[in-house]
C-alpha cells in the first residue's frame, strides 16, 4: 500500500493554471499533488555570446526553492550560492526544453524559464520541466501573434514525470515519503511523441533488475501521456 492509498499506476492530481504573473512572456503554477511550482518564460531578443550570428536561438533555465518550500526553513541560496544540487537540476531543466525545439525556427533570441518551487513534495525537477514547458509555448504563442516568428518552433511537448521502486514494486509519480524510502529512483523526461529525452536512475537502497527497468519506463510513458494531456489542454 503507498502511503497516500493511489494505485501503483496512479499519478497524483495534475493542475495547470497559466497567466499567473502580470510581466512574463509566458506564465504557470503547476500542481502536482502537493508540489507546487511557479514557472515563467521571459524573452530576450539576444543570445549569448557563443550563439551570436549563428541563426540558433536559446532556451535555458533557472530553478530554486522558496526557503520554506520543505518542512524546515532553508537559507536562500542568493545569499550564500548555488548548490550542486541546484545547479544540476537547472541544467536538466534547460536541455530537456532544448531538446523539443527547432532553434532555427526561434531564431536568434533567448527564452529563460525561470522555476521556482513553492512547496516541495517530491518531484520538483519533474514539475519544473513539465510547468517550464507550458510557460515556454506561451511566450512562443506570443511571438507568433506578433508575427515575430512564422513557424512554431516547439515541434514537441517536453514533461517529465518520476518513478521508482517502492516496497519492493514499481509506482508511478513519487511523493516526497516514498522518495525518501524508495530502494530505486528514477526521473524519466519524454517528449509527447514518446521519445527519451533523458533518464536519471539510481539504486538507493537496492539494486534492480532489467525488467523492472522496463516496468519504470512503462510506468513513465503512461504518467507522461498525462501530464503532456494537461499541457496541451492548458495552453489551448
Amino acid at each position: 500500500m503507498r502511503p497516500s492509498n493511489r494505485e501503483l499506476n496512479q499519478m497524483r492530481d495534475i493542475v495547470i493554471e497559466t497567466d499567473v504573473t502580470r510581466h512574463a512572456e509566458g506564465s504557470c503554477l503547476i500542481k502536482i499533488g502537493d508540489t507546487h511550482v511557479l514557472c515563467t518564460a521571459s524573452l530576450e531578443e539576444r543570445v549569448p555570446p557563443f550563439l551570436r550570428n549563428s541563426g540558433l536561438g536559446w532556451v535555458t533555465a533557472e530553478y530554486g526553492m522558496l526557503p520554506r518550500a520543505t518542512h524546515t526553513r532553508m537559507r536562500r541560496e542568493a545569499k550564500n550560492g548555488q548548490s550542486g544540487r541546484t545547479q544540476e537540476i537547472q541544467r536538466l531543466i534547460g536541455r530537456s526544453l532544448r531538446a523539443g525545439v527547432d532553434r532555427v525556427a526561434l531564431g536568434e533570441r533567448q527564452i529563460s524559464i525561470d522555476c521556482d518551487v513553492i512547496q516541495a513534495d517530491g518531484g520538483t525537477r519533474c514539475a519544473a520541466i513539465t510547468g517550464g514547458w507550458v510557460a515556454l509555448k506561451l511566450a512562443v504563442q506570443k511571438l507568433m501573434k506578433a508575427g515575430d516568428i512564422i513557424s512554431d518552433p516547439l515541434v514537441d511537448p517536453v514533461a517529465a514525470v518520476s518513478c521508482g521502486i517502492y516496497a519492493g514494486q514499481a509506482v508511478l509519480d513519487l511523493d516526497y515519503p516514498e522518495d525518501s524510502e524508495a530502494g530505486v529512483d528514477g526521473n524519466f523526461v519524454i517528449l509527447g511523441s514518446g521519445k527519451l529525452v533523458e533518464v536519471q536512475m539510481s539504486a538507493e537502497g537496492s539494486t534492480f533488475s532489467r525488467d523492472q527497468m522496463g516496468q519504470l519506463i512503462d510506468l513513465a510513458e503512461a504518467g507522461v501521456s498525462q501530464l503532456v494531456a494537461a499541457q496541451l489542454a492548458a495552453v489551448g
